[in-house]
């Protein structure tokens, strides 16, 4: 290649990566928080039609409203699985959420029983508790049968076998804390809010949470056998008023994940420096839960290395590294990202315990 050849290829490589770096920034900055919003069924698949009620149409009535007050907010992104009375795959679903690099999955659904069973619960994946959460998951699972070639789709998953519910259960490990994170505030807004009886959360295995890598939630709005629940379902306020606690949920999740991951030092003040440690208090970057032991080698962990763990309750919580400094943690966050774990969020520890981040940067501060 002559010289002046070989010099405009490399003008045209520099100026190609440079613009590169710009359109990626710009679409960095423009990000927004990505909602899949999922209604149960559809279609020639009504779901359950307790004392003559829908499945079908209530989840999606509650979901076009949850969706129409999500997107009055600016900075978040609402996409549909479905927007009017159709089959959807279950396995599409999880597409739709998987191509729109979805930050939440939520799947609304609601319940049926032969007893007089009623109340909320929102469901996570894993393993089935008992045998009641198994028949939960198994009911909605079936749905898979009315699908073109569930056998190829779903290689071979049967749900009617609790084996089978098992074997798909480690995909969502690393995002079952923060699953876990939004069924609690959706309940809790159930309960709280509305008065409404919780049932609480659970884990069972929803082949359709299970097609999502993402945190994802499927909520169980209440009993449609139980009369006066299936009443209050069908009805427009008892629909609006579910579909406001899933969006007040849902904001205050993302809020959440802003103060753990984006604080600003500016709210403390132009004290606060994090180039030193007086107080032992050291941040890690937390990657994975999950709900069991996990050895803490970097073959477990895409090869990270100086990975930690700290059980919660239940479960277990995987932290990459650990830096006294603040700002450090920004360059952990992305070589954690970059190696997959693309939830990653700090948690600042102090004497060897978990304590708000807020705290954390009040006690450098000092």
């Amino acid at each position: 290649m002559k010289t002046i050849e070989w010099r405009h290829f490399v003008f045209f490589v520099i100026a190609l990566t440079f613009f590169s770096f710009i359109s990626a920034n710009a679409r960095s900055q423009d990000h927004k928080f990505v909602v899949v919003l999922d209604a149960g069924h559809g279609g020639n698949d009504p779901g359950n039609i307790g004392n003559g009620f829908k499945e079908k149409d209530i989840a999606l009535k509650i979901v076009l409203m949850v969706g129409k007050e999500l997107e009055k907010n600016p900075n978040i992104e609402v996409i549909y699985t479905r927007e009017k009375d159709v089959f959807v795959d279950l396995f599409v679903r999880g597409k739709i959420a998987n191509k729109a690099n979805a930050d939440l999955f939520v799947s609304v659904h609601c319940n049926a029983h032969g007893s007089s069973a009623h109340g909320t619960e929102t469901f996570v994946l894993g393993t089935h508790r008992n045998q009641t959460n198994f028949e939960v998951a198994k009911k909605e699972n079936s749905v898979i049968f009315l699908e073109d070639d569930y056998e190829k789709n779903y290689q071979g998953f049967d749900p009617n076998s609790p084996e089978s519910v098992m074997s798909i259960l480690l995909s969502q490990e690393e995002y079952l804390d923060q699953s876990i994170l939004l069924a609690s505030l959706i309940e809790k807004n159930f309960s709280g809010g509305l008065n409404r009886k919780s049932r609480g959360v659970k884990q069972a295995g929803f082949i359709v949470l299970h097609q999502t890598v993402m945190p994802s939630v499927l909520i169980e709005t209440g009993f449609l056998t139980y009369k006066s629940e299936g009443t209050y379902l069908n009805s427009r306020k008892g629909q609006s008023e579910m579909s406001q606690a899933i969006v007040s949920a849902v904001l205050e999740y993302k809020n959440s994940l802003n103060s753990n991951i984006d604080y600003s030092l500016e709210d403390f003040g132009d004290e606060v420096t994090m180039s030193d440690n007086p107080n032992d208090v050291v941040f890690k970057v937390q990657i994975a839960a999950s709900s069991k032991s996990i050895d803490t080698e970097p073959y477990n962990f895409k090869g990270l290395n100086g990975i930690s763990m700290y059980k919660e309750g239940n479960l277990y919580k995987y932290f990459y590294g650990q830096t006294s400094s603040y700002e450090a943690t920004k360059t952990m966050i992305q070589e954690a990202k970059s190696k997959g774990f693309s939830s990653s969020f700090v948690v600042p520890f102090k004497a060897g315990k978990k304590i708000t981040l807020s705290e954390a940067l009040k006690t450098t501060a000092n």
